[in-house]
């Protein structure tokens, strides 16, 4: 992409980034996507909601065809006539019965509870550590909107006086949402949350019992535990696997070949081993 001295102003695919060139120089600023308020009691707060996450998915490989390297291209095909269809002319349908659809507009999924999709409503308050971690989903930053800054801030220095979470439910992007409102600074933050019935309860897993472990093993385990225990620090780990992958690509692009690095597969620790495993573990820092 080549930059221009003058502002330059692209949206991404979903519009949640605001790519700016000034001087030559590329800026990202966070723009809302969905304004609304939060519901506390009688008092509306309003917000805008951010994405909390800007996630680095690896390296984008593109589909090309074998033979002559051209690139692959996704279309729009309608099953009755093959033609290729414009967005413009797709709409979302739910289909009732083999072959029958009923059309919904983004009115009728707004209608559906206009107040919802508008409405982060706090339903309760409780403890973070009350809640199985497998519910949590993914974050958003809450801003207030010009006004709302001092309820914003009353909210927020609540719940951290109280040391607590608000649940509260949404509509957002046609589905019901559950989540909690905590605060991370000076940001009050909401946490998209999975409900119940998306979670798979596990009782068909083969799980071992703990009726073979000695009180040795746990000793020398917990051991190890503490000897590998510190602050977490987020900012300690990084995706390695995509710097070696931009690595292996710089070198193909240049011609060269590219070098195997040696690895040595780890064997599985067998039962009766896991003593001496556990010890060698504790020795080797």
């Amino acid at each position: 992409m080549v930059w221009h001295k003058h502002i330059v102003s692209i949206s991404q695919a979903m519009g949640h980034i605001v790519v700016l060139a000034l001087e030559g120089k590329r800026v990202n600023f966070m723009r809302p996507i969905w304004t609304g308020s939060i519901s506390f009691g009688l008092v509306n707060i309003p917000v805008n909601m951010f994405s909390g996450t800007n996630p680095r998915q690896g390296i984008d490989l593109d589909m090309l065809h074998k033979a002559d390297h051209s690139p692959i291209r996704y279309s729009r095909v309608c099953r009755a006539d093959g033609e290729e269809i414009a967005w413009k002319d797709i709409v979302k349908g739910y289909e009732y019965r083999d072959g029958d659809y009923v059309i919904l507009t983004d009115k009728d999924l707004e209608g559906a509870d206009p107040k919802k999709s508008k409405t982060i409503d706090i339903k309760q308050f409780c403890l973070e550590s009350e809640i199985d971690i497998r519910y949590f989903e993914k974050p958003y930053y809450l801003e207030p909107v010009k006004g709302g800054e001092k309820a914003y801030a009353l909210l927020r220095e609540s719940l951290e006086r109280s040391t607590k979470v608000a649940v509260a439910e949404w509509v957002f992007h046609g589905r019901e949402h559950l989540g909690v409102i905590k605060t991370v600074g000076k940001a009050l933050v909401l946490d998209q949350m999975r409900f119940p019935t998306d979670l798979r309860t596990g009782t068909e897993l083969n799980l071992p019992s703990d009726k073979d472990i000695t009180e040795k093993e746990v000793e020398v385990a917990l051991a190890l535990i503490q000897q590998q225990t510190k602050h977490f620090a987020a900012e300690d780990y990084h995706d390695t696997f995509t710097e070696e992958l931009e690595e292996v690509i710089a070198q193909k692009t240049k011609g060269k070949k590219v070098k195997k690095p040696s690895t040595t597969p780890r064997e599985h620790s067998e039962a009766g081993d896991l003593m001496s495993k556990l010890k060698a573990s504790l020795s080797k820092k």
